[in-house]
């Protein structure tokens, strides 16, 4: 795997996670006030109410969220209120507020032992890193970068991580989703026969941006747009398709060798809508032999799917569905939906937080932090490939030295965005076939 690069610190940072006891509060901080990291604080805050033991064999912790820090006040106001609606005596009456890019910064400086990290993801690899030097237990929302120098920057403070023994957990829910766990181990024991094929979706309805202010600089209008520049985002592929990646990189335990696809702008256009996709297909080859057909994308009207699917020698499955067929499309296995997280369209996630608290509290060692890196370079390969058309090699795109924004240094929103538009307005956008230089 090329993603540390090879290299370790040579000293780690003299501040240490401490040991919690295990009857004590775990202090939480959110990182990134937005949907996801709001949804996320929620369900951390609530999985201490599960009726059901956790599998490590503890209680799980009570938790309290006593900072919160985000680029925009507004985005913190909101998440606030969703919070304390669902979860009013887990906030604690001093909860301290941090706004504006040096926001994370400030909290990490308190007395915080989990942070979770969900700010648009472009910010990820200098977050985690930050969080790490901290000595905070880390939820890190999927994916964990948007380039190849930001996989290898998580990577090294990931192995920092590993050594300090900070707990590390990635919002890759599909992964902990009762139905997939289950009917991912069916086909490890054989039950499809030797998988050849494979294919994953993420097709959505359109996304649409949020409308220029009066007097918004243009970084500013980025960051409330993230999902539309591949800088903040990664693009759509790497944004949301990564879940379903991660399944299938999980089911074959490995990543694949190459990639080549095909992508564009159908529907987007105008001065509003950045730089990225709105659809991607990508044929990926592993080392083994399996293909994968992977799609996303993001446009209304069409038909749109979630999931994945597993073909072999004597059957095929539908991962997402919990259901086993034979090579006569006749059902031979359904995945048990009585367990927690298991229903349709669950996240899954409120079981296994439940562990994951008992985890950091009581320091179990815990790390998924390799596997989310080589499922979100899996993703960026696949976004090179359709940039580009050309067909690449992991290798390849794992040594690129391409960074799409030196995050670091944006100090305030008076800052120059790290891409601009052009004369006419619009968003220089890579096309297949200009050349690798503006992909790897």
């Amino acid at each position: 795997m090329l993603l540390a690069g090879g290299t370790m610190p040579l000293a780690l940072p003299l501040q240490m996670a401490t040991h919690l006891a295990a009857d004590s509060d775990i202090k939480l901080g959110l990182i990134g006030c937005g949907s996801r990291g709001t949804a996320v604080a929620i369900k951390v805050l609530q999985a201490h109410q599960q009726t059901s033991k956790p599998a490590v064999g503890a209680a799980c912790p009570r938790v309290r969220l006593v900072a919160v820090a985000d680029v925009f006040e507004d985005r913190i106001q909101q998440a606030m209120r969703a919070i304390r609606s669902h979860c009013r005596d887990q906030v604690a009456p001093q909860c301290q507020r941090f706004s504006g890019l040096d926001a994370y910064q400030n909290l990490l400086e308190l007395d915080v032992d989990l942070v979770i990290l969900a700010a648009p993801p472009g910010f990820r690899p200098l977050h985690f890193a930050a969080a790490v030097d901290a000595g905070k237990h880390v939820f890190v929302e999927n994916p964990i970068a948007v380039d190849a120098p930001g996989v290898r920057s998580f990577s090294a403070a990931n192995l920092i991580a590993i050594e300090r023994n900070l707990a590390v957990m990635v919002g890759l829910p599909r992964r902990q989703e009762s139905i997939c766990r289950q009917t991912v181990q069916r086909l490890k024991e054989g039950a499809i026969g030797n998988i050849y094929f494979c294919r994953a979706y993420w097709n959505q309805n359109a996304t649409w941006p949020r409308p220029r202010t009066r007097n918004q600089s243009e970084l500013e209008y980025q960051l409330r747009n993230w999902q539309f520049f591949n800088w903040l985002s990664g693009d759509c592929i790497v944004a949301q398709h990564v879940q379903n990646l991660d399944v299938i990189n999980g089911l074959l335990a490995a990543h694949p060798e190459k990639a080549q696809g095909v992508g564009g702008r159908q529907i987007r256009g105008g001065h509003d809508y950045g730089q990225n996709y709105d659809h991607h297909t990508v044929e990926f080859s592993y080392s083994n032999g399996v293909r994968l057909l992977s799609m996303c994308r993001q446009m209304s009207h069409c038909w749109n799917a979630v999931g994945e699917f597993a073909h072999g020698s004597e059957g095929w499955a539908d991962i997402n569905g919990g259901q086993i067929f034979d090579l006569n499309n006749q059902l031979v296995w359904s995945a048990d939906t009585s367990s927690p997280g298991s229903g349709a369209g669950s996240p899954g996630s409120e079981v296994g937080l439940a562990d994951w608290l008992t985890i950091a509290r009581d320091r179990v060692p815990f790390n998924i932090g390799q596997e989310a890196a080589e499922s979100t370079m899996t993703a960026i390969m696949g976004r090179m490939a359709t940039y580009s058309g050309k067909e690449l090699t992991w290798k390849q795109c794992c040594r690129s030295t391409l960074a799409l924004a030196d995050t670091a240094a944006l100090r305030s929103l008076a800052d120059p965005a790290p891409i601009l538009p052009q004369a006419d307005g619009r968003y220089e956008v890579v096309q297949p076939g200009d050349g690798l230089e503006k992909v790897l």
